[in-house]
């Protein structure tokens, strides 16, 4: 994927991201992140994760409430 810096910031923006996103409670998610990782923005970043974490069904629905912190 590139250098140690490029590494970092890939795994920094894809911690964020995930943190953001109201999640079902109790699973560990592992992202492999690809070379092209490396050269896409936070936006674009973020809607492959969403519609990842969508296909899985992991996302909280508007109609599910979770408590926070628990995700």
């Amino acid at each position: 994927m590139g250098k140690a810096v490029v590494r970092n910031r890939v795994k920094r923006v894809l911690r964020e991201i995930v943190r953001q996103t109201p999640l079902q409670p109790g699973w560990d998610i592992i992202f492999i992140a690809r070379i092209a990782a490396a050269g896409t923005t936070y936006a674009e970043l973020e809607k492959s994760v969403s519609g990842l974490l969508l296909r899985a069904g992991l996302l909280v629905g508007k109609h599910e409430n979770i408590s926070p912190g628990t995700n």
